[in-house]
């Protein structure tokens, strides 16, 4: 799942990306509401992660701004503005949460994963196909029940992949997920965690193969069944 995170604070900003990408994120970190715009008119976001006091304006214009746009992308509003006035304010305008500064990382990321389950939004709690199943909310994956130990990257890559099981997902997509546009990412960065994930669920006794459709991206479908659907 992909973010767009908008702090001016270079510490805390630093935090937050590293923190959320430790929880499988990939993290675009913009400064002002300036970047931000220009974020947004190049990739689109699963959420958009918003603090209030910019260098260039109010953060809330930038929630107005998606509104005005009919953008249902999630907003959680990240700041240091705890009174009640301001809460409602940023929620009538379209926030979709409120997380008051300090908070502890883990808390938001939980935050962002419930956002995104809601009706409408990205996620599912359990994603199921064949054997293979990811709970979202914990991050983890099993093969007929049992816990399979996988890294966050290879964790929003089976996540992307079981969403649209049996369908080709196109390499352009995962890698918007994936990685954030400053991330430093090797050529063969993805077809790396895919080598990864197909022998971490092979050794697993998973029921789905991850195949690779040349020129195209890479499909999760049932290792003995019809072809593959493009997308």
């Amino acid at each position: 799942m992909r973010l767009l995170l908008v702090e001016d604070n270079r510490t805390l900003g630093e935090l937050l990306a590293t923190g959320l990408t430790k929880q499988g994120f990939a993290v675009d970190w913009r400064e002002t509401l300036e970047e931000a715009a220009e974020a947004r008119s190049l990739v689109p976001y699963d959420a958009i992660l918003l603090d209030l006091g910019l260098p260039d304006g109010d953060g809330l214009e930038l929630v107005r701004q998606v509104r005005r746009e009919r953008d249902p992308t999630p907003i959680l509003v990240l700041t240091a503005r705890g009174e009640l006035g301001d809460r409602v304010a940023g929620l009538d305008l379209g926030a979709d949460d409120y997380l008051v500064k300090p908070f502890d990382v883990a808390e938001l990321a939980a935050r962002c994963r419930a956002l995104l389950r809601r009706p409408g939004a990205c996620l599912g709690v359990i994603l199921e196909s064949g054997n293979v199943a990811l709970d979202t909310a914990s991050r983890t994956v099993t093969v007929s029940g049992a816990p399979v130990a996988t890294p966050p990257r290879e964790v929003a890559l089976i996540e992307q992949l079981l969403r649209r099981a049996g369908q080709v997902v196109p390499r352009s997509s995962l890698e918007d997920h994936l990685y954030a546009m400053d991330a430093e990412v090797t050529p063969n960065a993805l077809e790396v965690a895919v080598s990864r994930l197909r022998k971490r669920l092979t050794t697993a006794g998973a029921d789905l193969t991850l195949r690779t459709v040349h020129g195209v991206g890479y499909a999760l479908v049932a290792s003995k069944g019809p072809g593959i659907a493009h997308a």
